[in-house]
């Protein structure tokens, strides 16, 4: 863990894997919210990088986060959404051969997995969910799509996705849903934020 002062209210904190963003950020919030870390305006995480932001002596406090002990996240910990998916995406086969599997069993693996929103980007609403096993990884197309449609569910990398609106895109789309991932009039707006746990249920195709 590194830890960067950024402008004259920032640290930056470098970290090695998205599960390690995902227990800082806990960490952070839960310090922040005991009253045991001062001021602190935003905390933002992203793929491998935590920044807190509105602070008030930020050398002092990167000095002090990079000797903390932050203990792994517990899987029961944070809130659960569970979001219906039909598995009806253009690259279903696709996934299927790059896994060595039936289709079906996409459903069953993706299904047996509580994801975590690590980090939010790239459109209002979007989140990029961790938990997805190693073997299960995948590569972005070799060629992305000027639209994938909304509610899209995919994969890219160690993450999975929702597409919360239409918009071009290289992931890979194994099936769709009908939440609304971000509602302006709702409070909050987005159904995803960081340290929130997602699971996908399969319903009828």
């Amino acid at each position: 863990m590194r830890a960067l002062v950024v402008g004259g209210e920032a640290v930056l904190v470098e970290l090695d894997s998205a599960a390690e963003v995902v227990a800082l950020h806990a960490e952070v919030l839960r310090r922040r919210d005991a009253g045991g870390l001062g001021p602190v305006r935003d905390v933002v995480p992203a793929a491998r990088t935590v920044l807190l932001d509105g602070v008030r002596e930020p050398r002092a406090l990167a000095d002090r986060i990079v000797r903390w002990e932050v203990p792994p996240l517990a899987e029961a910990e944070g809130p659960l959404v569970s979001v219906p998916v039909r598995y009806d995406g253009p690259d279903l086969a696709e996934v299927a051969a790059l896994w060595r599997v039936r289709e079906q069993q996409v459903a069953e693996v993706v299904g047996s997995i509580v994801f975590r929103v690590a980090f939010c980007g790239f459109a209002p609403g979007f989140g990029y969910l961790t938990g997805l096993p190693e073997r299960f990884h995948l590569p972005r197309r070799a060629t992305p799509r000027t639209a994938v449609p909304a509610g899209s569910l995919a994969l890219a990398g160690e993450y999975a996705g929702v597409y919360p609106r239409s918009s071009p895109g290289g992931w890979q789309l194994i099936g769709t849903t009908d939440a609304v991932l971000w509602d302006p009039s709702r409070e909050p707006a987005a159904l995803f934020a960081p340290g929130v746990r997602v699971r996908f249920e399969e319903v009828g195709r």
